[in-house]
């Protein structure tokens, strides 16, 4: 029986995809049928974006999966008309790679104090060392595919990482607390946070002024995560205080950031505009692929959603 796959993004993106997905199709050896036009009774499965048309699943009556392309899932998980599994897009070889670098680079320049010598236009000669990464401490909200990954580079290099998450996790070599008081544990005394949790309730606006007292002062913010995880007028007010040296901000609540955002002008805030790591349709295609053959041969999908987590 022929599986027919719906490629639900964005036209450009269907542009992006067509080879790499036909590629990974090809080497399931299933009999499929693919494309971003296919009456919605035949559709199997959907890889989907949610800034695509589909927003109504119920036409969609043989439906068995709907595949997210992207990480983040809290644009789907209140679709009222979605009633069959939903999967994240985890994918090791592109988007975790591409968020490890990101952190990474962030971290080692806030780190090593890299744009006191990049911006000197007064030409100050500063003999001031960086301490060792040893003695820096680096804290993680959220231990999921993305911020496991960071942990274990960032310990790698050195640095004492705690990771914090909503459920009890362990990763070799990184002090792992979860939990109301495991936040605050984790917080306390960090000297740069890097925030990676997904957005649900339960972790909007995690970082707001009471969180933010906790941090050593003079801490740095680093946020590839979500937007809303961020009390924004509290940031400001940290940043204005001191108590927080520097924000690098990749996700806002508003995207693209509009231009009167106090964020663009802050002497001590970075704006990136959302390119800490993005889906790359090589590696995800693959992932997309491998999910269909193991459904079509009866075994579990990777990458389920739970709604109730919220991902």
């Amino acid at each position: 029986m022929t599986v027919t796959i719906l490629f639900a993004a964005p036209s450009e993106d269907w542009a992006e995809y067509e080879a790499p997905l036909t590629d990974a199709l090809d080497a399931t050896g299933l009999d499929y049928r693919i494309g971003p036009d296919l009456a919605p009774e035949t559709v199997d499965y959907i890889v989907y974006a949610p800034s695509s048309k589909v927003q109504d699943f119920k036409p969609f009556t043989r439906l068995k999966a709907v595949l997210n392309l992207w990480a983040g899932v809290e644009k789907v998980i209140g679709n009222p008309t979605l009633t069959v599994p939903l999967t994240r897009m985890v994918d090791e070889e592109g988007l975790t790679q591409g968020m490890v670098e990101w952190v990474t680079g962030h971290v080692l320049r806030h780190h090593l104090g890299m744009d006191r010598h990049i911006v000197n236009p007064e030409g100050v000669w500063e003999h001031e060392a960086p301490p060792l990464a040893h003695d820096r401490p680096v804290t993680i909200l959220g231990m999921g595919a993305l911020g496991k990954a960071c942990a274990r580079t960032l310990r790698h290099l050195g640095f004492p990482v705690t990771g914090w998450s909503r459920s009890e996790k362990r990763i070799a070599n990184v002090k792992c607390v979860h939990g109301e008081a495991g936040l605050a544990q984790a917080l306390r005394g960090a000297q740069i946070v890097v925030l990676l949790l997904p957005e649900t309730p339960g972790t909007q606006n995690i970082l707001n002024a009471q969180s933010l007292a906790l941090l050593h002062r003079g801490a740095v913010v680093i946020n590839p995560g979500r937007g809303p995880l961020i009390d924004d007028a509290a940031l400001l007010a940290a940043l204005d205080s001191g108590q927080v040296s520097h924000a690098t901000l990749d996700v806002f609540r508003v995207e693209p950031l509009p231009g009167d955002d106090p964020y663009w002008t802050h002497p001590r805030v970075t704006v990136t505009p959302h390119v800490a790591s993005e889906t790359r349709p090589g590696s995800a295609s693959r992932v997309i692929a491998e999910n269909i053959r193991r459904s079509e041969n009866g075994m579990p999908l990777l990458h389920l959603v739970d709604p109730l987590a919220g991902y």
